[in-house]
């Protein structure tokens, strides 16, 4: 890696770079953030950590436009998008700087007279982020750490160096003293070598599989925790219930939303019955074929760039692959001819499973398409993945579809909708999709030592 390098999706154009830091530089970073929370941070009263959490979050409400624009320039991002994105974000540093005190105050154990459990920040973290929601992401680690008292250094995805600057002069700005926060342009090599030192107690990542084993081997053999939010493959249950209609706008926007890019975005539509299957493909190629594909910035513009070229190519070719294996492309499926890093909403079909799409998550506005004949063939073909994180159940009878989220095999089930991401809500899942929660008093408790406090009765 030679450096950080902004390149705007829409057109492909060069904006600006930024270099690597030195190993100097890196571990000149962590001696001040160990040293502020060994001798400051960790015994500042939980109040005025979140008082500068909530100032951050003042801060951007009232720079939403500014913020907005790293976004769209840096990924692609669709401006009405980028605020929600905002918005989300600044939600979230509130949450935890409201409830802060709440969740870290001590408790009694009531069945055991004199015990208690004290909670206690642990020291420096290491967060690794991605490019598809520069400031979402890195607010579900920062916002709940900082007012626990540890600290952290954040190491961004390499195309959104901007995004990453502006997140770190909003600590800045807030108050926030040199170490609480540090943002990173470090190398792979030196991820690897922060995780071996001993003062850095905690390593979170959300990216890859591939990253994700690298960091968790990494962590495991220095004895350290770590959370890692990996890929995904959501099915989205479309049962016999279901008003086809409504979970056919549901479906669009939770396969097109962020242009496809998201760990939770519905993949997969697994229909019940092959009529109410051909009515809903129907439904869903008639609303693809009408999606309006464009500059980020424009207001009518529903899906915007993929990321970068890089990206772009992967997805042209989990396309090719799928139609070679024989998938049959029912809508989009190719490039688009103009400047930038475009894709036609896609629709495919007649995935079999060995075809290597039935494996695969894609990142970018590519929706598979099933039809099984009954709602067991339906749960084990959404269980059928190595990931779990994100899923869906579609049906008129609620209570119904809350039985059969008990069935699959997910860190997360949404009834009826897209989404619904809250800072209430835990976030994380199970098998390849990684392990460990943010969000919600889940989130903030992962890198916390609960200590127990007994006195002799």
């Amino acid at each position: 890696m030679v450096s950080f390098q902004t390149i705007n999706p829409a057109t492909g154009a060069f904006v600006k770079e930024f270099p690597v830091q030195s190993d100097e530089e890196v571990f000149a970073a962590l001696d001040t953030a160990d040293r502020l929370y060994r001798e400051d941070w960790k015994f500042r009263p939980v109040a005025e950590r979140a008082r500068i959490v909530a100032r951050a979050a003042e801060i951007l409400r009232e720079k939403r436009d500014e913020y907005v624009e790293y976004l769209t320039l840096e990924m692609g991002k669709v401006t009405r998008s980028g605020y929600f994105e905002v918005d989300l974000t600044a939600d979230i540093l509130d949450y935890y700087a409201e409830h802060g005190e709440k969740l870290l105050a001590e408790q009694e154990l009531p069945d055991e007279p004199g015990a208690k459990l004290v909670t206690e920040p642990i020291g420096v973290l290491l967060a690794i982020e991605p490019w598809n929601f520069p400031y979402y992401q890195v607010a579900r680690v920062a916002a709940s750490q900082l007012v626990a008292g540890n600290v952290v250094l954040i190491k961004h995805a390499e195309s959104v160096p901007q995004s990453a600057l502006a997140f770190a002069r909003l600590f800045e700005e807030a108050g926030a003293p040199e170490g609480a926060y540090t943002n990173l342009f470090c190398s792979i090599e030196q991820i690897g070598k922060l995780i071996d030192d001993f003062r850095v107690r905690g390593v979170t990542l959300t990216g890859s599989e591939r990253a994700g084993a690298s960091v968790g081997e990494r962590a495991g053999r220095n004895l350290k925790k770590a959370v890692l939010e990996l890929g995904g493959s959501d099915p989205a249950l479309i049962l016999r219930g279901a008003p086809l209609d409504h979970a056919a706008e549901e479906i669009v926007r939770g396969r097109t939303y962020n242009s496809g890019q998201g760990c939770v975005n519905i993949k997969r539509v697994i229909v019940v019955g092959t009529q109410r299957g051909e009515q809903l493909l129907a439904k869903l190629q008639e609303r693809f074929a009408k999606i309006t594909v464009g500059d980020p910035r424009d207001e009518d513009t529903e899906v915007g760039p993929l990321s970068s070229e890089r990206a772009l190519d992967g997805v042209l070719r989990q396309i090719q692959q799928a139609k070679d294996a024989g998938g049959r492309i029912v809508q989009g499926g190719s490039r688009i001819d103009r400047p930038g890093y475009y894709l036609e909403p896609t629709i495919i079909t007649g995935i079999t499973e060995d075809n290597p799409l039935f494996h695969e998550e894609v990142f970018g506005p590519v929706l598979s398409f099933y039809v099984v004949d009954c709602e067991e063939e339906a749960i084990r073909l959404a269980n059928a993945t190595r990931f779990g994180l994100g899923s869906y159940v579609f049906d008129a009878d609620v209570e119904h579809a809350q039985q059969v989220a008990t069935r699959i095999e997910a860190g997360m089930v949404y009834i009826n909708s897209c989404f619904a991401d809250s800072p209430n809500v835990p976030f994380g899942g199970v098998k390849n999709s990684g392990f460990g929660r943010e969000l919600a008093e889940l989130g903030i408790g992962e890198f916390l030592n609960r200590k127990t406090v007994k006195v002799a009765q």
